[in-house]
């Protein structure tokens, strides 16, 4: 299997290896699409360990991180789940987007990270320690915190925290080109595009572009696909629902790359 690639923005790489060999959990904030899992995903590629990930939402309980019991034609038995796995035969066990999960289900983090790294589960009464190539990492979207979804300082305080945000131009330049395909000069028109559009305001535009969407846009243009319409169906529509949204960013697409008749 070839290597996860993942190009470094800053010092993430060593201090999250420092954080492995010394058994620090780790809280990674930035926002959607600026490489987080990407990065996960290549440190555990380096590191030689299993990534197991669960992605948070409003439903996810304590059994599914942990485990339950099931029934099959022999009767009950336990089936652990992806923080058991991790906890049992080592790994990173990487939490995505935790302010969604319910506030009692992070409660069962706690004991895993500080320095007891046991994780207890009642409906077995067994207590695991932590395999030594055991790691838990969590992230989240500052941008979707609010009054109600918001990460408890007695669970915050027990990370080390790293913050991502989008590359810096030349790097995501040379992200796009790595991923897509498409040529430098075309790799720095859609540099300029995002560059232009998470710098717009008064907009309804929650989320500015990923790094991730300007990927979509260069994939599908090693494709054959118009470049006008890569990133009308990658990038625009995708960032809003708004008509007069749409349209701003419809004319800012237009001044990079022409508008095909046929659109």
């Amino acid at each position: 299997m070839s290597k996860t690639y993942y190009l470094p923005q800053s010092n993430e790489v060593e201090l999250f290896k420092a954080a492995a060999q010394m058994n620090l959990p780790v809280l990674i904030k930035g926002p959607t699409g600026c490489g987080k899992t990407r990065f996960i995903e290549s440190m555990g590629e380096e590191l030689g360990r299993d990534v197991y990930t669960v992605v948070c939402h409003d439903d996810l309980s304590a059994a599914d991180l942990v485990g339950r019991h099931l029934i099959d034609e022999n009767g009950t038995y336990w089936q652990d789940g992806p923080l058991t796995k991790a906890v049992r035969n080592g790994g990173i066990c990487y939490i995505d987007e935790i302010i969604e999960a319910r506030k009692d289900t992070t409660v069962v983090l706690h004991s895993l990270a500080d320095y007891r790294r046991v994780l207890p589960i009642d409906r077995t009464g067994e207590t695991i320690e932590a395999h030594p190539d055991f790691m838990l990492v969590v992230s989240y979207n500052p941008g979707y915190q609010n009054v109600l979804k918001g990460m408890k300082p007695s669970t915050k305080q027990r990370f080390i925290s790293l913050s991502f945000n989008y590359p810096k131009a030349e790097i995501e330049k040379e992200v796009l080109m790595k991923e897509s395909g498409i040529d430098e000069a075309t790799a720095q028109k859609l540099v300029d595009i995002a560059g232009e559009i998470r710098q717009l305001s008064d907009t309804d535009i929650q989320e500015a572009v990923s790094t991730r969407l300007l990927i979509y846009a260069g994939k599908l243009m090693t494709k054959g696909f118009d470049p006008y319409q890569a990133c009308m169906h990658s990038i625009v529509e995708s960032l809003s629902d708004e008509e007069d949204v749409l349209e701003v960013l419809e004319k800012l697409i237009a001044l990079h790359f022409v508008k095909s008749s046929h659109v």
